[in-house]
Parts: C-alpha cells; sequence; structure tokens
C-alpha cells in the first residue's frame, strides 16, 4: 500500500497516478484540514486539467484521504512525501517543511501497535543535492532507524508541468530513482513496473540534481532568448521574433546534422573558430550601444573557468615533473581544424605551472597544431604510446578511437575532459 503525505499540485498528481497506474490504493492525508475536507468532497481548488475528473473517479475508492497521517501510516509500507520546499530570504531552500514531515511520519510510525518490518520513504519534493542523505537520512539514523536495515529511503524526482501535470505523470519520458539502500528503490521501482518507460537508478545526489538541472536549464534558455531580444532592441531595426522563428528552423533541433543534446553536455568548453569569435563579438557589440549582455558575459567566463578546471584536476593526480598525456589537439573530432582549440588553452596553462613533460596525440591535427602554436611539447604516433609514456591521461577532443581503445587505460589516471568513457 502506498500513502502519500503532502497534497499540493505534486502531491494530488502524484497520489492520484499511483492510484491510476499501480492499481493499488492510495492513503492521502495532508496537514491542512480544508484541503482534505475538499477533497473528499471531490473538489479542488486550483485548475489542473484532469485532476478534477480522476479525483471523481477514485477518491473513497482507490484514493482515501485521511483525517490522521497516522490513518495513512498504519495502511501503508510506503510514503510518498510531497510537501513544500519554498526559498527563503536568503535564496537558499527552506526544509522546514520536509525535515516536520519526516518527523511526524517517524512519530505516526512508532505509535502502531505493529511495527512496520521494513517501511519506505520516498522523497518526491524537490530539494537541493545531498538532502537525502545529508538531511533526512541524518534525521532516521538520529531517531534510531539504520537505511539498509529496518527502513528504506529514495528520492523520486517529480517532472510535472502545470497545465500538463496528469499527462506528465502517467506518460513520463523516464522514471528516476535515487537509490539510497536497494531495498527502497526496488521498491519504487515495482510501483512504476506498468509505465513502459526508462527507469533509471541513480545515486541520491543525482536524482535531486537532475531537477534543478532541468529547470536551470529552461531558465537558462529563457533568459538567453530575453537577453537578445533586449541588444535587438538597442541596435534597432532587427524582428526579433523572426530572428527567433529562423533559429527553431536548424535542423538541429531536430537532430541533423547534430542534436542539441550535444551542445547540452559537459566538456573541456566550446572551441573552434565561430563560437568564441562570435559569443565575443555579440558582447562587445552590445556595449558598443550601451548593453552589458550579462550572459553572454558571464558564458565567456565560464568557458575560461572551465579549462582551469580540467587543469585543477591534472594538478591534483600528478606533480609538475610528471608526464601528461593529452588525446586529442582538434577542436571537434572528425576535424583537423585546431583554431581556437581548447587543447591549447589547457596545455598553455599546464606549461604555465611548470608541466614541461606534456606528450599529445590526436588522429589528424598534430601538424597543424605544431604548426600553429609550436608549444614546447612531444607528440605521439599512436593511442598506445601515449599510454606507455604518461602517468596521467587527459581526453580533451572526443575521437571515437579514444573510446575504442579505452581498455588501455587501465591502471592509468584518467581526466576525461568530455565526459565521453
Amino acid at each position: 500500500m502506498i500513502a502519500v503525505m503532502g497534497l499540493g499540485f505534486v502531491g494530488l498528481t502524484t497520489g492520484l497516478g499511483l492510484a491510476h497506474c499501480s492499481g493499488q490504493q492510495v492513503f492521502a492525508y495532508d496537514a491542512d484540514e480544508r484541503k482534505r475536507e475538499l477533497y473528499k468532497g471531490k473538489r479542488i481548488a486550483f485548475h489542473e486539467p484532469h485532476l478534477q475528473e480522476q479525483l471523481e473517479r477514485y477518491v473513497g475508492d482507490r484514493f482515501i484521504v485521511c483525517d490522521t497521517l497516522a490513518e495513512a501510516v498504519a495502511q501503508a509500507d510506503t510514503l510518498f512525501i510531497c510537501v513544500g520546499t519554498p526559498s527563503s530570504l536568503s535564496g537558499e531552500t527552506d526544509l522546514g517543511d520536509l525535515q516536520r514531515a519526516v518527523s511526524a511520519y517517524l512519530d505516526a510510525l512508532e505509535q502502531l501497535s505493529q511495527p512496520k518490518p521494513y517501511p519506505v520513504i520516498v522523497i518526491k519534493s524537490t530539494v537541493p543535492a545531498s538532502t537525502t542523505t545529508d538531511v533526512v537520512q541524518l534525521l532516521l539514523e538520529n531517531r534510531g532507524y539504520r537505511i539498509g536495515e529496518n527502513i528504506g529511503l529514495a528520492h523520486n524526482p517529480e517532472f510535472l508541468r502545470e497545465g500538463s501535470a496528469w499527462n506528465d505523470f502517467v506518460q513520463p519520458d523516464r522514471i528516476i530513482i535515487g537509490e539510497v539502500d536497494p531495498i527502497g528503490a526496488q521498491r519504487v521501482r515495482e510501483l512504476y513496473a506498468n509505465f513502459g518507460v526508462p527507469i533509471h537508478y541513480v545515486s541520491a545526489h543525482t536524482a535531486e540534481f537532475v531537477k534543478y538541472a532541468s529547470n536551470a536549464l529552461l531558465a537558462t534558455l529563457i533568459s538567453f532568448a530575453n537577453e537578445l531580444s533586449m541588444i535587438a532592441a538597442r541596435i534597432g531595426h532587427i524582428d526579433i521574433t523572426q530572428v527567433f522563428h529562423l533559429l527553431h528552423e536548424d535542423k538541429r533541433w531536430q537532430g541533423h546534422p547534430a542534436k542539441m543534446t550535444d551542445y547540452v553536455f559537459p566538456g573541456c568548453g566550446f572551441g573552434g573558430y565561430c563560437l568564441p569569435k562570435d559569443t565575443l563579438s555579440l558582447y562587445a557589440h552590445a556595449g558598443h550601444y550601451g548593453h552589458e549582455a550579462v550572459m553572454l558575459k558571464a558564458v565567456l567566463q565560464v568557458n575560461e573557468d572551465i579549462k582551469r578546471h580540467i587543469v585543477e584536476q591534472i594538478a591534483a593526480s600528478v606533480q609538475p615533473e610528471g608526464t601528461i598525456g593529452i588525446l586529442g589537439l582538434s577542436f571537434k573530432p572528425e576535424s583537423d581544424d585546431v583554431r581556437g582549440a581548447v587543447s591549447r588553452d589547457i596545455i598553455g596553462l599546464l606549461l604555465d605551472r611548470g608541466y614541461s613533460r606534456i606528450v599529445a596525440y590526436d588522429p589528424m591535427a598534430m601538424e597543424n597544431f605544431h604548426n600553429a602554436y609550436g608549444l614546447p611539447i612531444r607528440y605521439a604516433d599512436s593511442v598506445e604510446e601515449v599510454v606507455n609514456r604518461c602517468e596521467v591521461l587527459t581526453i580533451i577532443t572526443a575521437w571515437r578511437d579514444f573510446k575504442d581503445k579505452q581498455n588501455l587505460y587501465q591502471g592509468k589516471k584518467i581526466i576525461d575532459g568530455r565526459h565521453y568513457l
């Protein structure tokens, strides 16, 4: 049996969705008596397509609104916590309601005449990465519970959009289970067995972080579009609506010739001739018209920061007298173009730090790189030679050959700058 605690937008959708898709009874509770009475009367205080009809269909049958938390806890062995996690005045997430919900659940659990053999808590609320383990798990342990022994814990992020929450729940893109203990994670998986979509087991930290990544990406895209609209207004005679309609015709949105998802992926930074030059030019041009394009400035800054981040990882793995292998010199695979190559900046930063034993290999671009930059490094004839000569290997360009030969890297420290292996 399932219990849901917190019956706002997310909790109500989750409870009704699980009742609909799992076929199990869901025991629902909210601390707000007014909400409970509304739902018992088959009424919803906010507009959300399909929820009203689903409430009318299931309330009193598969969806039981309980007057007390103890009543819900007594019936269920798995609890979804869906309470609010608003921002505090400082901008940080206020976890007070979540902590109080967990404590209230444990109080109710401990009042049962027959103890639950292995209750599972599933955090559905949106929380910062590390909350499930560093806040909720700690709270459980302080009350004498042990994850994996007498209680289970998981994080299961929601991706519900207002206006389409029901369809988002019953027809999701994927289901993510942040595993803290295997029994708890398996319990959650069983509840989603009928959904027919990919189910991913990840760490609780990863599950928490992906929700923020999703929303931050969407927010970034919106702000990017708005920043360009402000630049266009300053310059004048630009139809910004038309600009974005034309951008939307780029075949990359549909996956040809390269998917937009290839760009929304971490790496060593962007290079080549066009992206650095044109982004810098647009930023400078906006300034000429009196607009400080803060997002474009940040884009350029982060592109420098990630290179230093890669160098910091290398420096943490090998002393300056050690030998570093650089795999990839061209700015992208299947190219011998080294204009604006990230590899040049990373090697330059390493040389500035006193690293003089650097061996590089690229299937196409070594001659061009040497002629363009003349850096005091050595070149290898193959991946195998780099592996044999170096203590640390750094992947800068995502050549297929580097992935195909990853079995050679056994026992070597790898800095995978492209998150490729």
